[in-house]
């Protein structure tokens, strides 16, 4: 093999270990240690795979991942943790990833995934990225407002709980603009501490601070003429609110360590759940940056009161979650419809989507059921509301009385299932998948899932 993979890991012991195994496996690898190295490999040459962690010294694997998918496109990535969630992961794989691993993890099934990936192209998305993007009325005004803004260079603050869509409009803003093929950055304000944000927006010279070895380009310089969403703006400080400020006045700013100003060329677009003018009042927002962002407002609705997209929302989360797992596609019955259409969505569109492909991966019948979009309701879902002979007091939970709910009995008997074929095929996982009738991603997943070491299985 001659594939070229990027290897981006710190790990004094990890990173060295990986790349020896690859180098022999017949791979070239370059080995970056940092997110700073790894973008100047990146803006030198296009590799066949990446490899990386998801926390890096000087970034995260989500910094690394809009890096490559905005110069490379396709490549395909896979990330490494330790720390990572199945939240993370999920998120992961939605922006564009193409598979996560848990450390530690066998590194003859990493090597097997790679190969894997490098045969098999990236299958195409069910539906354009915007396809569910207004399709209610209060939506399609939300949607009509972008449209008129696409061609006007204003900034644009985007108010709305959190999961509704906020980046989503954001970028729908930026690809109806001529400057779409330009760069997209998005950046939350909630999750970088102070010294973070100025060099994560800003960049820094070589030596502005102890740990800066090497030069870092800032958003607001690799966006170019692009746009710059900056998310959860309201939970920003005031030393970076009054830098934001004058970026704003005078569309310029300075890398940490540099001695001359730069032009910011890009469109701005804040997004916020708070009240920000609560936030003026209060003395923890400075009023004329609010004045700054805030020349166009668009509010976007929560999912409750635009439930009339909730049944199109879950087709189509339905049918994305199943291509991309390599599953059969699989409808939701209308009761499951009606279910999801009576529930509050406090998490709004993002918690829909996290609960259709969950249920996704895990229905084990025909269509997905109320139980498979709500587990942690499936008893009382499955329970009649009382006894003949009682009222909804003598009523028992399956829990109260040591009784497995149908999705708990589901679970165990598709892990028994899995193990046996394991068995079956002396661990095998190809010759297992094709016992099961399932890809070998995907019997990947489910052992993931059900907590089977993979280790153990070679």
């Amino acid at each position: 093999m001659s594939e070229l993979i990027l290897l981006v890991e710190d790990d004094p012991v990890l990173g060295p270990s990986l790349q020896q195994r690859l180098v022999l496996e017949g791979f070239s690898v370059v080995h970056a240690t940092t997110l700073a190295a790894a973008r100047e490999f990146l803006g030198k040459r296009v590799p066949s795979f990446v490899l990386s962690d998801i926390r890096l010294p000087d970034g995260s694997g989500a910094d690394l991942l809009r890096e490559v998918l905005s110069q490379h496109g396709a490549v395909p990535i896979v990330y490494m943790t330790a720390y990572g969630s199945v939240d993370q992961a999920v998120e992961l794989v939605r922006d564009g990833a193409r598979d996560y691993l848990a450390k530690p993890f066998n590194l003859d099934e990493l090597v097997c995934r790679i190969q894997e990936l490098l045969l098999r192209p990236l299958a195409p998305q069910v539906d354009d990225p915007f396809s569910t993007f207004g399709l209610s009325a209060s939506m399609r005004g939300v949607r009509s407002m972008l449209n008129r803004l696409a061609g006007i260079d204003l900034p644009v603050l985007l108010i709305g709980e959190t999961g509704t869509g906020k980046e989503i409009a954001a970028r729908y803003l930026h690809a109806k603009n001529a400057a779409q093929s330009r760069p997209f950055e998005a950046v939350n304000c909630g999750q970088l501490s102070p010294e973070l944000a100025d060099s994560t927006l800003f960049g820094h010279e070589k030596g502005a601070f102890t740990s800066a070895h090497d030069r870092r380009i800032g958003v607001l310089e690799s966006v170019g003429e692009g746009t710059l969403l900056l998310d959860e703006i309201g939970d920003t400080g005031p030393e970076l609110q009054l830098k934001l400020l004058r970026v704003l006045q005078e569309r310029q700013f300075r890398r940490l360590g540099a001695s001359q100003d730069l032009a910011f060329k890009g469109r701005l677009v804040c997004a916020t759940n708070r009240d920000l003018e609560e936030a003026v009042r209060d003395g923890v927002f400075r009023e004329d940056l609010l004045f700054r962002i805030n020349v166009v407002t668009i509010r976007v609705p929560p999912l409750r009161e635009r439930l009339e997209e909730v049944a199109p929302l879950i087709t189509a989360f339905a049918a994305n979650a199943a291509q991309r797992m390599g599953l059969a596609p699989i409808p939701a019955s209308a009761a499951a419809v009606l279910a999801a259409e009576q529930h509050d969505w406090p998490g709004n569109v993002r918690e829909l989507r996290n609960r259709v492909e969950r249920a996704v991966a895990l229905a084990g019948g025909a269509e997905l059921t109320p139980a498979d979009l709500f587990p942690e309701n499936a008893t009382r879902l499955l329970q009649p509301a009382s006894h003949a002979s009682g009222g909804p007091e003598t009523a028992q939970s399956s829990s109260s009385i040591g009784f497995p709910s149908l999705a708990e009995v589901r679970d165990q008997a598709e892990r028994t299932h899995i193990l046996r074929a394991l068995d079956e095929t002396d661990g095998r996982l190809q010759d297992a998948a094709k016992l099961l009738d399932i890809s070998r991603t995907t019997l990947w997943e489910r052992m993931r899932r059900h907590g089977i070491d993979r280790s153990t299985e070679s």
